[in-house]
């Protein structure tokens, strides 16, 4: 696999897609460091070892789910190797019948699409229609990885600087849950 692995934004971004652009434009407006790792892209958490090796840092598996109705939104970010119960969800939120959100909703709200989904995609959420959920395990990691916005790259970023800086600058909070995975 090919892998490249830099500090801040590449130096050529006319090639990059207009919304990863806006994630890094974003990320050094608010003064925040990051190191990015590009690579083929992944769609499968299994793909990410190699990255997370690599970057030394827990890559977080972000899902996008809805309620039945299709009324409420949420994004939630838990360890990659921690299986998803809907159940476990359900009852913390108090949102019964949770599914995976519909790609064109991810794509509209949060400038996704399936396999790229991201907590970076809340910089485009200016409505606030998506409400993020954060399995309290990922919040004891110093790093966490995500997207930006696109599968071909990786960030590791301080789990502070999302919380203290990006979260806020987006208009978003989070919801803390727990996920047992069992």
């Amino acid at each position: 696999m090919d892998f490249i692995l830099e500090e801040g934004k590449p130096a050529d971004i006319s090639v990059r897609d207009n919304n990863e652009v806006g994630v890094y434009q974003a990320l050094d407006l608010l003064g925040i460091s990051y190191v990015r790792a590009d690579h083929a892209p992944l769609i499968s958490m299994e793909e990410y070892q190699f990255v997370e090796g690599k970057l030394q840092v827990m890559v977080a598996k972000n899902l996008f789910l809805s309620n039945r109705q299709q009324t409420k939104f949420y994004l939630l970010l838990m360890p990659g190797d921690k299986p998803f119960k809907t159940k476990e969800i359900s009852s913390q939120i108090n949102s019964a019948r949770l599914s995976f959100g519909q790609e064109e909703q991810l794509l509209s709200y949060l400038h996704c699409f399936k396999g790229s989904t991201s907590v970076f995609g809340l910089l485009y959420d200016k409505d606030n229609h998506v409400q993020l959920l954060i399995d309290e395990d990922l919040l004891k990691e110093e790093y966490l990885g995500f997207h930006p916005c696109m599968n071909t790259s990786t960030i590791k970023i301080r789990t502070t600087d999302l919380l203290d800086k990006f979260l806020p600058y987006t208009n978003h909070d989070f919801i803390k849950v727990k996920l047992i995975g069992e």
